[in-house]
């Protein structure tokens, strides 16, 4: 018999949750060349090129996905909404031998993981605070799922209990063969790329920060890109635009919409800044930077902590203070050697630790366990 395979994403986009999900369905793919492997989205977007060399279809179906702009019509409209959702994922528990469900927040497939001990699979990427936490680990643990963390950091804020099966393995990364140092060398404007979604937790308005702290000399040798969209709500974007006018940074500072393959964005610049004011639960654009041979200068703080060596790979800063990433940025304007170490030793650090390549051995790993227990046993 065929073994089928379903794989449940919340997003549509090309953000870094998005290509994780990509390469977690190509991992399985890879693992098991002749499975049916269902891939549902909730609506359209740019991740269906990614997923259609992996997936066998792509179903777009509208799922119950927590999020926090959305939560007043989700609770409005949970009592009719959200059975006929659990109701839709069970019917696809009940004709699949693995269900791979991307993140906490899809709350109708891990409802109903419950109801099929053994089959549902949980790779969780985010790392929620406060209420929102308590509510998702409560979710979490109903849903009994085999769990997958992406950091050790994401792990310890979900607490999961000793009896519940659970792995750490760190989101697989593709990252260019053809990779070299930058050849910044203080002659030249240091170009500094941040990129990712505009919101409250990434801290666009903290690089803005230490930008407008360096003194005018230091500022003018800095040229800086900040690219990236806001989800479904632009008036983030126009404020981030304003907020870089009011400081003055507009001869300095581009902000730019998002690209699906930000290759050429890496390639252009000489250092990352990842300057995340809440906790990342790994931090994607951190690796892709160490994989282009671009040190990344990021807050201390979540998953992070464990992608960057600090002083070795690149540098790791208070976060939430400008003042700090000032003065990583005016170090390097002053001296431009120490750029070229630290790229090497990031690189080697990709390699060992994020590659593509040993992350899908280690994800095909875990379903290939789960697999075996498995009444039908594996086929």
């Amino acid at each position: 018999m065929t073994l089928r395979i379903a794989c449940i994403h919340q997003g549509y986009e090309l953000y870094g949750s998005d290509r994780s999900f990509a390469e977690s369905v190509a991992a399985l793919r890879q693992a098991y060349p002749s499975a049916e492997i269902e891939v549902v989205l909730p609506r359209e977007g740019p991740i269906r090129g990614l997923l259609e060399g992996s997936a066998s279809r792509i179903v777009i179906e509208p799922l119950w996905v927590l999020r926090r702009r959305d939560l007043p019509r989700l609770i409005a409209t949970a009592p009719v909404v959200l059975p006929r959702a659990v109701l839709r994922a069970a019917r696809r528990f009940r004709r699949c031998d693995l269900v791979y469900i991307n993140t906490s927040v899809i709350v109708d497939h891990v409802l109903a993981a419950r109801f099929f001990p053994g089959k549902a699979l949980q790779h969780i990427h985010e790392i929620p605070e406060g209420a929102t936490r308590t509510l998702l680990r409560r979710l979490v643990l109903w849903g009994r799922a085999r769990l997958i963390f992406n950091s050790r950091a994401t792990r310890e804020a979900f607490e999961p209990p000793p009896g519940l099966p659970s792995d750490v393995i760190y989101n697989g990364v593709a990252g260019p063969a053809d990779w070299a140092p930058t050849d910044y060398d203080g002659k030249r404007r240091l170009r500094v790329l941040m990129l990712g979604r505009i919101n409250r937790i990434k801290g666009q308005e903290i690089l803005l920060a230490a930008l407008a702290a360096l003194p005018a000399e230091i500022r003018g040798r800095i040229e800086t890109r900040i690219v990236g969209s806001a989800f479904e709500d632009p008036g983030l974007e126009i404020a981030l635009r304003e907020s870089v006018t009011s400081a003055g940074l507009d001869s300095h500072v581009s902000v730019e919409p998002f690209l699906d393959d930000p290759t050429p964005l890496y390639r252009w610049a000489d250092v990352v800044a990842v300057p995340s004011r809440r906790p990342e639960s790994l931090g994607r654009v951190a690796i892709e930077a160490m994989a282009f041979g671009r040190p990344p200068l990021a807050s201390a703080i979540g998953g992070l902590r464990e992608v960057v060596e600090d002083g070795i790979t690149g540098r790791l800063l208070p976060p939430g203070d400008a003042g700090a990433l000032a003065q990583a940025f005016a170090e390097i304007v002053d001296k431009p050697d120490i750029l070229a170490p630290m790229a090497r030793a990031g690189r080697e650090r990709f390699t060992a630790l994020f590659s593509e390549q040993a992350v899908a051995r280690a994800i095909a790993a875990v379903a290939d366990d789960m697999l075996r227990q498995s009444p039908a046993g594996l086929r």
